[in-house]
């Protein structure tokens, strides 16, 4: 539509339109707007030569509203409920009342302090609804790369330049492995190397994760290969293939909460200590949303506060 098709149009003339419209008299709907009664009557004029109709018949003694005035008020009704509406709405969106983030997770984090992050943002926010997109590095950017997700949280240490970033904390890589194991039963040891790690089967994430190119790069540069015999998509199928006896596992420390139970122990990885920085990602040319922008903040609030 071509702007010189639109009238145009203000709120003040509409409400002007529907207070004559209801007292039948200027005098008493200028009252009721709190303004002169020749500043109103200069109002409709405006409206009705924008217009090009007339909405009301007036005489000295009594305003009497046209056919064409009659349907004006309907659409002057319509348009300023819709308008009231939708003030409330983006007043909403504002003040994080109302909306939809979309957070793209590498699975480390997805298990660990985010679940509680969201369920405290829910609690002051309960409007907003909380959309979880789980997978491995590569994923998480790309989805912030097309748009799918407002936030990624993953590894900050080393992105390109399409995206924004903010480190929020340094991710540290363990061992998980039964209890019941040889490594376990040595001088009760609390660490491992990863030289002592070469000759044991390891269950692993895919190859395209950054979590096992990370482990692959530190072994290679050691001189060491890994034996890798199972690979699996999901920290929790990991752990089982662990406490079944397929192999043991390096993972983010991040990625192992709540997933150990007690026949699950945990060794320090030394010699490489293995770490990475983990944080939040955005898309440098889109502006988050005052929602997204609010779980940002606590979601760095909270991963500080729990170091």
């Amino acid at each position: 539509m071509r702007p010189a098709t639109v009238p145009d149009l203000t709120a003040r003339q509409l409400h002007a339109v529907l207070a004559v419209a209801e007292y039948n008299s200027f005098i008493a709907a200028a009252a009721f707007l709190r303004t002169s009664q020749p500043a109103l009557s200069r109002t409709i004029k405006r409206l009705e030569d924008v217009l090009g109709v007339r909405l009301f018949d007036r005489s000295t003694r009594r305003v009497a509203i046209t056919a064409a005035g009659k349907e004006f008020v309907a659409v002057a009704e319509r348009m300023l409920n819709d308008l009231r509406i939708s003030i409330r709405s983006m007043r909403a969106i504002g003040e994080e009342q109302r909306g939809q983030i979309i957070i793209s997770s590498i699975m480390s984090v997805a298990n660990g302090l985010l679940p509680a992050i969201v369920a405290k943002y829910r609690a002051s926010r309960p409007g907003i609804e909380i959309i979880l997109r789980e997978g491995v590095h590569g994923t998480v950017l790309e989805d912030i790369r097309n748009g799918t997700a407002d936030l990624g949280a993953t590894y900050v240490d080393d992105v390109p330049d399409f995206v924004g970033a903010k480190r929020v904390t340094r991710e540290v890589f363990d061992v998980i492995l039964p209890r019941t194991h040889p490594l376990i039963k040595i001088a009760k040891r609390s660490s491992v190397t990863l030289e002592e790690l070469v000759e044991l089967p390891m269950v692993s994430l895919p190859f395209e994760s950054r979590t096992r190119r990370i482990i692959d790069g530190a072994a290679s540069t050691a001189g060491h290969t890994l034996q890798h015999v199972a690979t699996v998509t999901q920290f929790a199928t990991m752990m089982s293939f662990v406490r079944a006896g397929v192999g043991i596992a390096i993972v983010p420390s991040g990625a192992i909460a709540g997933l150990l139970g007690k026949d699950l122990a945990v060794l320090t990885l030394t010699k490489p200590r293995l770490s990475r920085d983990v944080g939040l990602i955005w898309l440098s040319e889109r502006e988050l949303t005052p929602a997204a922008r609010g779980f940002a903040v606590m979601f760095e609030d909270m991963w500080r506060a729990a170091q």
